[in-house]
């Protein structure tokens, strides 16, 4: 029987997949030049079919991998740290107790992640942003490693946005085994015919739609599933009953957009879009190229016959016959195949393409007279230049899923118990990822630029130096190239060693005074003897 909820769910459904009926068929002619492992968003076919008959040339594909780890290496280096937390309270960053549980609660975190199947979810994500423009991303709590992570095929995902242009609703269709849908739901809260199909044929796929969107009708005192910010709702679509209904406390997803259209709702678009003219030439002219090889290596032939004159064939290995007359012998057809200009331009549609998905910036160009310091410079000015690319992920990405993963190990209460004195502090989110390091390199390169110019006015003058904050400096330093907290002395400790060092200092003084003294009074001796 018909559920009203679920009957309201599928018109909005409905009304999203007509919305997206345009994308669909842009991303399936992407999907056929440029990841070919996915060209099933329109088309349907089977698991195991060959997927690449339309490619002829893989600059795109190569160039589409090569971003995809690149972003991978730069922003979620499983290598390095990517992000770290400090708290909005400034005051607390000088308390070694606060610093040291916060830093604890990031080793946590990036043990959780590297437990997970995160690497390789976001590494999917990456390569369905510069391809498609728009990527999904599914968070939730996992028994075994505490998250884990989902990255959605972008057919089965429909988005919507908020007054503020964020994804804030996402309905997903998939199918599952018959099987798998009692196992998940139970057998009475499927229909029927799920019970009968599981029966005869329990591997036969059963479409189903799970909506998760803004619950806005809620009681915020009541702490159940159907109470939270977040509603989830699984759907069976053939009869229009809900199967489950539950919620999150907060957003899922993470669905960052590569570029986004002000005017456009939901998705983006991505370097495959703008440059898939440049594909589907190159394409042609690869394959048009290839022709010409071959009538190169076997041409079409002339061959002599005393008939009439039959049709040319310029097709490789083609018969051609003419009159005998003249020529008694059987030649080779030339048809002017070996030219150089179709060579050039496909060069030039390779280059574009390769620009498209910025290889000009992610490959260093090392000439043989450069030096070490020369290639840090290019690589820094090679990494700011996907600055653009870093705001938009940071906001779309990085911090929403940072912020997801942190409250789902709070309430499985996988962090040490916080000092009582900073629970309620607001915790915040840094990104050291390298390429937001690269970003840095140029204040640090100022800091110690201003050190080389006082150098010489503090020969001139020492009183110059009285405008630099050396602690201030240090730990500024120390903050931008973001040195553990557990390798750097706390402010107590610190003060501790310059007191002690001072009192060191002053008894040493006072021993050296004394010795002066001694020294004086033994010099003095003789002459007092001399006088008496």
């Amino acid at each position: 029987m018909a559920d009203d909820l679920a009957i309201g769910l599928m018109k909005r459904f409905d009304s999203l997949y007509q919305q997206r009926q345009v994308w669909g068929s842009h991303w399936q002619e992407i999907a056929d030049f440029v990841v070919p492992r996915k060209a099933d968003i329109t088309k349907k076919r089977t698991d195991g079919d060959k997927r690449s008959e339309l490619i002829f040339d893989s600059t795109a594909i190569h160039a589409a991998e090569l971003l995809s780890a690149s972003l991978h290496g730069m922003l979620t280096n499983s290598a390095t740290r990517w992000f770290s937390l400090r708290y909005r309270d400034r005051d607390l960053d000088s308390d070694d107790t606060a610093k040291e549980w916060l830093e604890s609660v990031e080793d946590d975190m990036y043990l959780a992640f590297a437990r997970s199947n995160f690497q390789e979810q976001i590494h999917e994500l990456y390569h369905d942003l510069i391809c498609f423009g728009t990527a999904v991303m599914f968070i939730e709590q996992d028994k075994d490693n505490q998250v884990r992570f989902q990255t959605r095929h972008c057919r089965e995902t429909f988005l919507s946005e908020d007054d503020k242009g964020r994804v804030d609703t996402v309905y997903r269709e998939f199918h599952m085994p018959a099987r798998a849908v009692i196992q998940r739901f139970g057998a009475e809260a499927v229909d029927n015919s799920v019970i009968k199909k599981n029966e005869t044929n329990p591997y036969e796929k059963i479409r189903l739609v799970h909506a998760v969107y803004p619950r806005d009708e809620r009681d915020p005192q009541r702490v159940d599933t159907i109470n939270k910010p977040f509603a989830s709702v699984y759907i069976d679509p053939k009869t229009k009953t809900v199967l489950s209904e539950s919620g999150f406390d907060e957003f899922p997803y993470v669905a960052p957009r590569f570029l986004k259209a002000s005017f456009e709702i939901g998705y983006g678009r991505s370097p495959a879009m703008t440059v898939l003219s440049d594909i589907k030439m190159i394409n042609k002219m690869s394959e048009v190229t290839i022709r010409a090889a071959q009538k190169q290596v076997d041409p079409p032939l002339l061959v002599p016959d005393d008939g009439f004159m039959l049709p040319i064939r310029t097709v490789p290995g083609g018969l051609n016959f003419y009159r005998s007359g003249t020529r008694d012998r059987i030649e080779p057809l030339n048809i002017g195949a070996n030219n150089p200009l179709g060579l050039n331009m496909e060069e030039q549609r390779r280059q574009a393409i390769r620009s498209g998905f910025y290889v000009d910036q992610l490959i260093l160009s090392q000439g043989p007279q450069m030096t070490a310091t020369e290639v840090v410079q290019r690589t820094e000015e090679k990494m700011r230049l996907l600055g653009p690319v870093l705001g938009r992920l940071q906001a779309e990405l990085l911090q929403p899923l940072i912020t997801r993963v942190y409250n789902l190990m709070v309430r499985q209460k996988a962090f040490a118990a916080a000092p009582d004195f900073m629970k309620d502090s607001p915790i915040e989110i840094e990104y050291v990822s390298p390429l937001a390091k690269a970003q840095k390199q140029g204040d640090i390169q100022s800091a110690l630029r201003m050190l080389e110019l006082f150098g010489p006015l503090a020969q001139l003058d020492q009183s110059a130096l009285d405008y630099i904050d050396v602690d201030g400096l240090a730990k500024y330093l120390l903050k931008t190239l973001s040195i553990p907290a557990t390798t750097v002395r706390g402010d107590m400790e610190v003060q501790e060693m310059r007191s002690r060092r001072q009192e060191q200092q002053i008894a040493a003084s006072q021993q050296q005074e004394l010795m002066q003294l001694a020294e004086a009074a033994g010099n003095a001796a003789p002459m007092v003897r001399a006088v008496e």
